[in-house]
């Protein structure tokens, strides 16, 4: 099946005055979540009902909800989390949602003990909710604390054959892995090319000379050449040898030089995985 693009809710902070800046003619899908409240869901389902558009959900749907504890307690416990993102799940599949993203694995840091059998026994429970609910989950492993990468290594530690008993799809957060590893980003896609099923796009823009301060860019062709940038398309391009994927563009909005450059990189980047 041929490759979607798709907006994130990030780009407009899920501020519900906004929601109609996310239904671009030239976009497929919208990924979104982080509700204020239920009203702003209920206006966003209203926007797909009219544009029918396809949709996903990143956990949570509701702002200040849990988005890294079904590993270990970050700012809930694990349990309450794990009831959360069913309930999510429960709702969302009679909504039409093409799928539910969670954050997974997330390690805070790096952990002594068996990390695979965390992660595995995390699997076992999202296996067994999308085919309760009849919704698929999309993990995304994401960086821990202070850009530990910790959580995509145990990740790329683990089995694709473990991986595969539980019909599981990957979000590629681009960012994150540059962060976490650049040097080796063509192995992780290599590794996990067949289960990859969602792409955040965006570049990295440090803030100050600060490692530990960046927020998420819109990509454009013109940071190819930008020494302030990482180099993008050799990753989308490969990223792209995948099947049936959103590409989905997830920059913040704090970094936008105009929507004319949003739309020529969402150009760009629609050349590019043709």
């Amino acid at each position: 099946m041929p490759h979607k693009l798709g907006l994130s809710g990030s780009t407009i902070l899920s501020n519900p005055k906004q929601l109609h800046e996310l239904f671009l003619e030239e976009l497929d899908h919208i990924e979104i979540g982080e509700f204020p409240d239920e009203d702003a869901f209920q206006l966003f389902l209203d926007h797909v009902k009219h544009t029918q558009r396809s949709f996903g959900i990143h956990s949570p749907l509701m702002r200040n909800n849990s988005k890294y504890d079904l590993i270990e307690y970050v700012h809930i416990e694990p349990e309450k989390a794990w009831y959360q993102i069913e309930e999510e799940a429960k709702r969302l599949s009679s909504l039409g949602a093409e799928y539910v993203l969670v954050h997974f694995p997330y390690f805070k840091t790096d952990r002594n003990g068996d990390v695979h059998k965390d992660i595995e026994q995390g699997l076992e429970k999202l296996s067994h909710l999308q085919v309760q609910y009849d919704i698929p989950f999309v993990c995304e492993p994401k960086l821990g604390q202070n850009r530990n990468p910790c959580g995509i290594h145990y990740l790329d530690d683990f089995s694709v054959e473990r991986w595969k008993n539980y019909g599981i799809p990957l979000c590629f957060d681009v960012g994150d892995y540059l962060l976490a590893d650049a040097d080796h980003i063509f192995g992780h896609i290599h590794k996990w090319q067949d289960y990859i099923k969602v792409v955040h796009l965006h570049n990295v823009s440090f803030q100050n000379g600060d490692a530990n301060k960046y927020i998420w860019s819109p990509v454009h062709s013109s940071q190819e050449n930008d020494s302030d940038f990482y180099t993008l398309e050799p990753i989308i391009r490969k990223l792209a040898q995948g099947s049936d994927i959103r590409f989905l563009f997830e920059h913040t909005p704090h970094h936008v030089p105009s929507q004319k450059y949003v739309r020529e990189g969402i150009e760009w980047v629609r050349k590019l995985i043709k």
